[in-house]
């Protein structure tokens, strides 16, 4: 009876090691399988597309809410009823989980109505060639508005964004430039918001161009010369007023006499536009030399001249 129990404990002990055993083989080939599996869905996940220009800024959704507060609450109170959480849902719904080489004009639709506001007569002023010129002066005369000056402009002014069909759906390393493809995100929202802001525009407009350029200060392949002009309304634009500064210490490669002014005269003209432009506007060119007072060419602001 004895050597029974004892042969009976022995296989019951048996049985128990075994199952333990088969538990243990259970329990490392459920990890191992698991590590294959996220392993493998690791290595089959598609790459975020990879682009020439630099990807979308950090943080883009904190820079464009304080942006657009600070525009709305700060600077102008008057449009205090905007939306800014919207604005920045049709932003990002325009472009996230997008490949950033098919994006239309529709898809940023929604977010031109949401953030259009009306533009005071006879303070529109367009530029091409002059950034930083143009911007120094629209802030200290708050009589003049460029695009970047408006809500939409303000808010998107210097910063980058892009989708990706991969998860997360937005690539923060790298954006399309506008020669791997034309209908990138930067390229359709700048396009529809000047078109926006040039038919918006009414009484007489400004434009600032660079005379220092070789290739001529109009080029027809610039925004300006390719949509803000031709979407300028001669019902409601009395005048356009051109400004051709040349860089201090120049060089002066084109004059309101220069051939790609005459050009571009001739396009307004033909739309029924007054013109009058003027070669070194002179409070322009005022400013250039507060930031440069030394300069030779600020000892004696020459003349401006006006051509009609």
């Amino acid at each position: 009876m004895p050597l029974q129990q004892g042969s009976a404990r022995m296989r019951q002990r048996t049985v128990l090691l075994v199952g333990i055993a088969v538990l243990l083989a259970a329990l490392v080939l459920a990890v191992v399988l698991a590590s294959l599996l996220t392993h493998g869905r690791h290595e089959v996940r598609p790459k975020m597309l990879q682009w020439k220009d630099r990807g979308t800024t950090k943080n883009l959704q904190e820079v464009v809410l304080g942006r657009c507060y600070s525009y709305i609450t700060a600077q102008h109170p008057e449009l205090g009823d905007k939306d800014c959480l919207k604005i920045w849902e049709s932003l990002k719904d325009a472009f996230i989980y997008k490949n950033p080489c098919n994006i239309t004009p529709e898809d940023y639709q929604p977010l031109m109505e949401l953030a259009s506001h009306p533009i005071p007569c006879n303070k529109s002023l367009f530029w091409s060639k002059t950034g930083d010129l143009v911007h120094r002066y629209t802030k200290s005369n708050q009589n003049f508005l460029t695009l970047e000056d408006t809500l939409l402009g303000y808010m998107a002014d210097r910063v980058s964004w892009c989708g990706d069909p991969s998860a997360p759906g937005i690539n923060y390393e790298s954006c399309p430039k506008r020669n791997e493809c034309e209908n990138n995100p930067s390229s359709v929202f700048w396009k529809m918001a000047s078109k926006m802001f040039a038919e918006a525009a009414c009484g007489v407009v400004q434009v600032m161009l660079n005379g220092s350029v070789e290739a001529g200060a109009f080029r027809s392949s610039s925004i300006f010369g390719s949509i803000e002009i031709f979407n300028l309304d001669p019902d409601k634009v009395s005048e356009v007023h051109i400004w051709l500064m040349q860089n201090l210490g120049g060089p002066q490669s084109e004059s309101c006499s220069g051939q790609s002014i005459q050009r571009l005269i001739s396009i307004l003209e033909e739309r029924n536009f007054k013109i009058i432009c003027e070669d070194n506007y002179r409070p322009v060119q005022l400013l250039q030399c507060v930031h440069n007072p030394d300069h030779r060419d600020c000892r004696l602001c020459t003349n401006s001249t006006a051509i009609s």
